[in-house]
């Protein structure tokens, strides 16, 4: 039957809905990862280039072999093309948080480096800035706040006047070493006490405006001292490093002494940096070192310093001043010095005490001063600076002489008075102290010029011993201030009311009696100490609670 040429006539096919939930679509290939997506159906290589002819049969009037060359060809080229396979999401999380990890410490580290840096930048350009002029410590300020507290000239010279009204001979010694005129050695400075060596000091500092000059009160705790040396140089002893990371270290993390040893480093830097610039080498001023105690601590605060003091004077970086009242400062810092120089500074003579007492009582009291007043104040207290300014500012100056007299006189039967025969064993390491006092004090009396008043009189150190027999009471003697032992080995009397004391309480009527009957006491105690003895002797006369008639006392 022969086919039809007519076409299917087309329409619309209704089907039923199926019950089944159709498939979730697919999203679009470009939201796909490519490490998802399918890859391609194998190109087959013999039938890639096979064309039909209208009629459907196969075409191969191209040849095989070029077909072939061209297949392999064009599948190097693919395989050329075609990226490598993607890596795993584990190791490209690995690769990316290492890196981010990485970079973080690197900039941290360079951070963290570049504030120690800064920071100690900072640290010694403080220090640096509290030695430029006019930057006075606390400890100046309060010194010279009656000197620098007003603008006015005429103010300030007035209150100049009246703090510096004694010229001092020593004074412009002391302008050279604070001017850095004087250099290559440290000094100690050595004196009774109220000589003035700090009024010296803060005269010459006045002068230079406080120029490259670090002052600071020495102590008997190294906790203070350390403290005040950090106030003196605005160092504040944090510490901080590249490992800790922005982690300050408190100040208390170390002893005083380190802290000390690390305050000069820093001080050292800082002199290395203002040499090529000021031309002088820094000035380190710390007064009262005979405070530091006499144990180890102590002697090791003394040696930590004494070896910056050589060290800065040889190479001209800092030139140390100490100050002292006490001997035993010079006997510890000689032997080890190679650089020391020891000054004494003496009382004022008769002639430079009358002449500045008469110009002060006239210009600021409006009364002449007569000769035998002015002899007078000297012959009571002498050329002590400290005494003299509390006379010449008084209304009455006789009247402030005697107070001062009996002051020091009060002082010195308080310290070391003795008991004559009334005393038990409980205190007699107290009595020899006390009768090594008055033999010296009697030989003191002895050995005075009346025809030199006001002027002391002096024995050896090594005679001084071997009177009272004894090598260590005179240190203690120097220390309360009764006795003054010079850097030249020579015992004086502290003062001239000291030794005024002496004369009274020695020429008074039953002293010999009195000290011998002391001294006969304390040979029986310690011959009690040594041997046993039987002994007899009367029964009391007093009964309980009665105490024995005195025979002696000295008069105040």
């Amino acid at each position: 039957m022969p086919r039809s040429n007519q076409l299917p006539r087309r329409g619309w096919l209704v089907l039923p809905l199926s019950k089944r939930t159709p498939k979730r679509s697919l999203p679009p290939p470009f939201l796909i990862p490519t490490y998802l997506q399918p890859l391609p159906p194998p190109s087959n290589p013999n039938h890639s280039n096979d064309t039909r002819d209208p009629n459907g049969h196969l075409n191969n009037s191209n040849t095989r072999n070029d077909s072939n060359t061209q297949n392999d060809s064009k599948n190097q080229k693919d395989k050329q093309e075609d990226p490598p396979p993607p890596k795993s999401p584990f190791t490209a999380s690995i690769l990316e948080g290492s890196t981010i990890a990485l970079l973080s410490l690197l900039s941290l580290a360079l951070g963290g480096y570049a504030y120690n840096k800064f920071y100690k930048s900072l640290v010694l350009s403080r220090i640096e800035s509290s030695f430029i002029r006019g930057a006075f410590s606390s400890n100046e300020l309060v010194s010279l706040g009656r000197l620098t507290h007003s603008s006015d000239p005429k103010i300030a010279s007035e209150a100049l006047l009246r703090e510096y009204w004694i010229p001092r001979p020593e004074q412009q010694f002391i302008d050279d070493i604070v001017s850095g005129k004087i250099r290559g050695r440290y000094f100690l400075l050595v004196g009774e006490r109220g000589t003035g060596k700090r009024s010296l000091l803060l005269d010459a500092m006045r002068k230079v405006g406080g120029e490259g000059i670090a002052m600071l009160e020495a102590h008997s705790d190294p906790e203070v001292l350390r403290l005040r040396l950090g106030k003196a140089l605005d160092f504040d002893y944090h510490e901080d490093y590249v490992g800790g990371l922005f982690s300050i270290r408190g100040p208390r993390d170390s002893s005083a002494l380190l802290d000390i040893e690390r305050a000069l480093n820093k001080m050292e830097q800082v002199a290395l940096r203002l040499r090529e610039k000021r031309k002088k080498p820094l000035l380190l001023v710390i007064n009262n070192v005979h405070l530091v105690n006499e144990d180890k601590e102590g002697f090791g605060l003394l040696e930590i310093l004494q070896q910056r003091a050589e060290i800065w004077s040889s190479s001209d970086l800092v030139t140390t001043v100490f100050t002292s009242d006490e001997n035993w400062t010079v006997e510890r810092l000689t032997p080890r010095s190679t650089g020391l120089e020891t000054v004494r500074i003496a009382d004022l003579g008769r002639e430079g005490v009358v002449g500045a007492l008469g110009r002060y009582r006239e210009r600021f009291f409006a009364e002449k001063v007569e000769e035998r007043v002015a002899e007078e104040v000297y012959r009571s207290v002498g050329g002590r600076l400290g005494f003299l300014n509390q006379v010449v500012k008084a209304k009455d100056m006789l009247e402030m002489c005697r107070r001062i007299n009996r002051r020091e006189k009060v002082w010195f039967l308080g310290q070391c008075w003795v008991f004559g025969d009334g005393f038990g064993e409980e205190v007699v390491a107290n009595q020899e102290f006390c009768a090594a006092a008055m033999i010296l004090a009697r030989e003191f009396v002895r050995r005075e010029n009346p025809d030199k008043p006001g002027e002391l009189p002096k024995i050896p150190l090594h005679e001084a011993r071997q009177i009272i027999g004894r090598a260590d009471y005179t240190q203690g003697l120097d220390h309360i201030n009764v006795i003054h032992i010079d850097p030249h080995g020579m015992v004086r009397p502290d003062s001239v009311p000291m030794m005024n004391a002496f004369r009274e309480i020695v020429t008074e009527e039953g002293f010999e009696e009195h000290l011998k009957a002391t001294l006969l006491r304390m040979d029986e105690l310690e011959s009690l100490g040594r041997t046993r003895e039987l002994t007899s002797r009367e029964p009391p006369t007093y009964g309980a609670g009665e105490i024995p008639a005195q025979t002696y006392c000295a008069r105040i």
